[in-house]
């Protein structure tokens, strides 16, 4: 596999431009680009443009100095039209998405529906020579972040340094019950029977050992809301701690109290952040908390 630095594949990929005054975005645009009103709508629109790695899509962001302004050479996010996943970042090597709950990371059994199903589709559809290959998982009901790459020597470099190329990935959740407290960390060791039912110990029962470290955003007398970083990766994992705890994720039939406020489970990966498996770029992307887990505290 050819080694690319990270300038070489920014540079084939993006125009980057420091910012050396204060001023709009869209003013911006059109002086140091030398292109049209319309056409920077369509950058913009296209999800084309970000100011210091983060996207934007408004032309009135206001520039300060020192920002660099990362214009990509083809629009992104224009052919994929699915109510479950949304492109958030794609490369030649990765593609980071959004996913609904609702829908599987991939297929269990044949001719299931799945985000690889629907990743593969598009790239087809947009004649990439590409398929997307599964490093990490998110249930079915569970919606946010994740990321997929788009070849095998990719996947096999995050698959084999997932823990040191991901440093944080965060989730948040709307719990049943008042969490009195303002956080702690979640030890337990977790094993799944032959009914697929995870259950937990204290102390080893020859299962996987599985961390979660969490904290109270909001609360009242009956939902918290409560973000969880991992530090292990295990399957159901938060959804068994938290059971444990005596605040189950709403809406969770599986391992919940039977409340299911919002009509789904209400768990959310809402960052990730990582080190790029290629360019060894610093990639964060986060999502706001899901607006049906917020109505709960609206009069705080």
């Amino acid at each position: 596999m050819k080694n690319v630095s990270g300038a070489e594949y920014a540079a084939s990929k993006y125009i980057e431009i420091p910012v050396r005054e204060e001023c709009i975005l869209m003013d911006f645009l059109l002086k140091q680009m030398g292109i049209t009103r319309n056409r920077a709508k369509d950058l913009l629109a296209g999800k084309a443009v970000s100011v210091d790695r983060k996207q934007t899509t408004k032309y009135d962001t206001l520039l300060h100095v020192g920002e660099v302004v990362r214009v990509s050479r083809h629009r992104q996010n224009i052919m994929l039209q699915n109510k479950y996943v949304k492109i958030v970042y794609e490369d030649k090597d990765i593609i980071v998405i959004e996913k609904s709950e609702g829908i599987l990371s991939m297929a269990s059994s044949p001719k299931q529906y799945c985000i690889k199903n629907v990743l593969d589709e598009y790239f087809e559809k947009r004649h990439f020579k590409c398929t997307a290959h599964v490093v990490h998982r998110l249930d079915r009901e569970t919606s946010g972040l994740m990321i997929y790459a788009k070849n095998i020597e990719t996947a096999k470099i995050l698959e084999d340094n997932w823990h040191s190329l991901v440093y944080d990935r965060r989730y948040v959740a709307l719990l049943c019950g008042q969490m009195e407290q303002e956080g702690g960390t979640a030890q337990s060791w977790l094993k799944e029977s032959k009914s697929f039912v995870t259950y937990s110990s204290p102390t080893d029962n020859g299962g996987k050992l599985a961390i979660t470290h969490y904290h109270r955003l909001k609360s009242n007398e009956n939902f918290s809301l409560v973000e969880m970083k991992l530090e292990t990766g295990r399957k159901n994992q938060i959804r068994v701690q938290m059971a444990d705890l005596g605040f189950p994720v709403a809406g969770d039939k599986k391992y919940g109290n039977g409340k299911d406020p919002i009509h789904r489970l209400a768990l959310h990966a809402y960052r990730l952040n990582f080190v790029h498996p290629i360019t060894h770029e610093d990639m964060q992307f986060e999502t706001p908390i899901p607006k049906d887990f917020m109505k709960f505290f609206q009069q705080e």
